[in-house]
């Protein structure tokens, strides 16, 4: 199995995902080849919380352009996990 601090890169902190943190729902951005059960396993092993379920997404990169060079920002997958008990504390040390 890979780390968990590989698969979880970092959490998303949006309007939206702190309203979903009201439904005990957290977001985070995660590797692009991590499946629903490794995301569970590395945040159950990271935070010590039981997970209930896992919704994934995966979101193409857009394309920018800086004078006449055209590039594209990267790929991501984002996971949005719903804790059965527990919390996640994100703002440590803040």
């Amino acid at each position: 199995m890979k780390d968990p601090r590989d698969i979880l890169k970092r959490p998303v902190v949006t309007e939206k995902s702190m309203k979903l943190l009201e439904e005990n729902k957290y977001t985070f951005i995660v590797d692009l080849n991590a499946n629903k059960t490794e995301i569970k396993k590395a945040v159950e092993e990271l935070f010590k919380v039981k997970v209930d379920k896992v919704y994934t997404m995966r979101y193409k990169g857009r394309v920018k352009r800086v004078r006449n060079i055209i590039g594209r920002t990267s790929d991501f997958k984002k996971a949005i996990v719903k804790l059965k008990e527990g919390k996640i504390n994100l703002f440590e040390g803040v």
